[in-house]
């Protein structure tokens, strides 16, 4: 039987420790390697090239974004699950730009994280319902885009206000911070929200930013995340 190889990636040694403990019962999984920050981790990866690494986005010198954009240049085989205290907007359109394949709270069910390394590493067909993988909700977006519009067309029905409020949403800024650095009232941060929705015909807020990353209407670097 193949095992699926894993790298775990984060500076707290109880939590790795933790992490170990509760993968070791699963037959199908071997932790190859474990490191505390971003230089080993790579240097890891580049001795075992794990099929999954399980990545904390706070490390002592290097943000775990730049850790997922490195190893995926060298490895882009590698799946990568960025695992973080932080689960809001910002941190997860940065997963995405740094090519992580899931995102995922810490306080995930270690029988979820069984379960999405075993879908990253192609043995289960379905990840766990509550976590992102950047193919689910690119499917999602894709089924939202506007018909007769090609997916790479470099066309932007937005306005230049649309596409300035859709970058401070992608950073996780509320319709209260955006009014306030742009000057303009909630309600108008709202219409604008609103508008974007309707010109792209997608459901939400995160589906609006993932539609407009894919298109290169904006862009999101990297993040100095905690």
């Amino acid at each position: 039987m193949n095992r699926i190889g894993v790298l775990v990636v984060d500076d707290h040694p109880l939590f790795r420790r933790g992490l170990r403990m509760g993968l070791e019962g699963e037959r199908d999984v071997l932790i190859v390697a474990e490191a505390a920050d971003g230089p080993p981790a790579i240097q890891a990866a580049d001795q075992f090239t794990p099929d999954v690494v399980l990545l904390d986005v706070s490390l002592p010198t290097m943000s775990g974004f730049d850790v997922a954009r490195a190893i995926k240049r060298r490895h882009p085989a590698t799946a990568i699950v960025i695992l973080t205290m932080h689960e809001d907007d910002g941190h997860l359109f940065a997963a995405i730009r740094s090519g992580a394949e899931a995102f995922a709270p810490k306080a995930i069910e270690i029988e979820e994280l069984v379960r999405l390394i075993r879908h990253l590493a192609g043995a289960d067909a379905d990840a766990p319902a509550p976590i992102f993988t950047a193919a689910r909700l690119l499917d999602e977006v894709r089924t939202g885009t506007r018909r007769g519009v090609a997916e790479e067309s470099d066309y932007s029905p937005l306005s230049p206000r649309e596409i300035e409020i859709l970058g401070f949403v992608s950073q996780g800024l509320s319709n209260k911070e955006i009014a306030g650095i742009l000057h303009i009232s909630d309600q108008t941060v709202k219409n604008n929200i609103t508008s974007i929705l309707r010109k792209l015909q997608v459901n939400d807020r995160t589906q609006a930013v993932i539609y407009a990353l894919r298109h290169g209407w904006i862009d999101i670097g990297s993040e100095e995340a905690g």
